[in-house]
Formats: structure tokens, C-alpha cells, sequence
């Protein structure tokens, strides 16, 4: 992916949204209280963002460049000191080191009032759960997920199946939860839809019911659920009203085709959850 200059990424994005006549009260609303956490004086301000290219299979490009378009715009424009922003990219994005990163540098270092930032940039995949924490009636079992660097298919997929070292949006959910501010933004661009069915080259790697959660993931839950005192049928009402800002993901086509011009490696796949405001 070309490198761009900071100046004209503030630039085309600006003009690009413009363009597309997001003039919508609930665009402008989202978009300004996101702009006024960011921006505010806290006593600290963290942020962690994760960036994969370097898949052994199906590599991407663009993540990195994400990441490093983020942490400049976070430190140019609100203000985040740059020894305060963690990158956690290809080799050292294993399960193991996100888990961990996100622990040690945001869970951990976070105080009430602080801002926090998640950005990941990765391929993104739908896995089963054959044992679920609380079995939800009419749901399929698939479960969406963050492919981390080790993130690899079995052997002989898709004739074989087994676990993968996938990390469940639900993981990050209780993350989430055990951050003492209420200051808290995450960013996701990836795709948990089939890339085969696209022309276009997306961020989303293969699984389906034959591709099964890990035992570790499912313990490292529990450990959770454990030290955040939460009870299964919170974990699944608070994971459900994970909160998706929508609009981005409507907009998504328009914003792909319009990014695409400066932007042609990028895969399109852009959500924003915010799923707490202190504002």
C-alpha cells in the first residue's frame, strides 16, 4: 500500500465523508461525542493498536499502514502521548501477546477518567462453539473472531477441521469490562463474511462449523467471568448490546469505493464500536 502524507489522509478523508452527505443527526452526533472523548483533557490517554499483514497464509497489506495512520492522527490530533500508544504488529500480534498487551498496557494502566483506544487491523473469521457458555435459542453456534498472527487453518482444511487460536469477540467484550473508565473507544476493520464469494480482496479469513474455539480461549473466558464477578447470562446480554455503530456499516460500500482511489490495497471492511460514552 502507498504511503500517504498525514496531511492529505486528514484531507481526503474530510472531503470524502463531505461527499457522501453524512449530514445525518446520528452521523454527526456519534462523530462529535468521538471527537470530544478523544480530544478531552484526562489525566491519561492509552491506546493499543494491533496491525497484521504477515499472515502465513492469506496475507493482507494495509494493516500496518492503518495503525500507523491512527497513531499519527491520535497524537496530532488529540493530543495522545506518543510513549502512551502500544503497537502490537505482525510477529508479536500472536494470541498470546494481544491477550496480553491489552492487559498489561490498558487493563492495567487505566484509571477512572482515563481515555482508552483499541484499534485492530487483521483478518477476521467466523468459528464454532460447541460448548457455549449459555446456549441462545435460534442461534447457529458461529461465533465472529479476530485472527491473530498464529491464527492458522488445520492441517488439510477445509477437509479437516480442529480448533484455531482465534480470539472471540466475546473475549474482548470482557476485556472490555474490566477497564475502570467508562472512556472507551474500539476500533475493527475486518470482515467476518467469506472473502471467496468478493473480487475485491477483504480481510477475513475462512472457518465454518467444522473450525471450533480453542480449550484455551474458552478457559481464559471463564477465568473472566471469574475475577469480573459476572454471572453467564450477563456475559451474554452485555456481549449482544456490544455496541456496533451501524451507520458506518451501511456506509461501508460507499466508503470502500470512494477510499479505494487513494487506498487501493485496503481491504474494506470498517466498523467502529463504541461501546461505552462517558459524555
Amino acid at each position: 500500500m502507498n504511503r500517504i502524507s498525514r496531511r492529505r489522509f486528514f484531507q481526503f478523508t474530510g472531503s470524502a465523508l463531505a461527499g457522501l452527505g453524512l449530514s445525518q443527526l446520528k452521523f454527526t452526533q456519534q462523530a462529535h461525542r468521538y471527537g470530544k472523548v478523544l480530544a478531552q483533557s484526562t489525566s491519561r490517554k492509552l491506546a493499543l493498536l494491533v496491525g497484521i499483514n504477515n499472515y502465513t497464509k492469506q496475507p493482507l497489506a494495509g494493516c500496518l499502514n492503518d495503525v500507523d495512520l491512527h497513531r499519527n492522527l491520535l497524537i496530532y490530533r488529540f493530543g495522545f502521548n506518543p510513549k502512551d500508544i502500544l503497537v502490537v504488529a505482525d510477529a508479536e500480534a500472536t494470541r498470546e501477546g494481544m491477550l496480553r498487551a491489552f492487559e498489561e498496557h490498558l487493563i492495567k494502566q487505566a484509571k477512572p477518567g482515563d481515555v482508552v483506544v483499541y484499534h485492530y487491523s487483521g483478518h477476521g473469521s467466523r468459528i464454532f462453539d460447541p460448548n457455549p457458555i449459555v446456549v441462545e435459542p435460534g442461534k447457529t453456534g458461529l461465533n465472529g473472531t479476530f485472527v491473530p498472527v498464529d491464527g492458522n487453518l488445520p492441517v488439510g482444511y477445509p477437509e479437516v477441521g480442529g480448533t484455531v487460536q482465534d480470539i472471540m469477540g466475546h473475549t474482548l467484550f470482557l476485556l472490555m469490562s474490566a477497564l475502570k473508565t467508562e472512556y472507551v473507544t474500539v476500533v475493527l476493520d475486518s470482515c467476518f463474511s467469506g472473502g471467496a464469494t468478493r473480487r475485491a480482496r477483504i480481510r477475513s479469513r475462512d472457518g465454518g462449523r467444522n473450525i471450533l474455539v480453542s480449550t484455551e480461549e474458552k478457559t481464559y473466558q471463564r477465568q473472566w467471568l471469574s475475577r469480573l464477578n459476572m454471572s453467564p447470562e450477563e456475559f451474554i446480554q452485555g456481549a449482544s448490546h456490544f455496541g456496533v455503530l451501524a451507520l458506518l456499516q451501511w456506509l461501508k460500500p460507499l466508503l470502500c469505493r470512494s477510499l479505494g482511489n487513494v487506498f487501493p490495497k485496503m481491504g474494506c471492511s470498517l466498523y467502529s464500536r463504541l461501546p461505552r460514552w462517558g459524555c
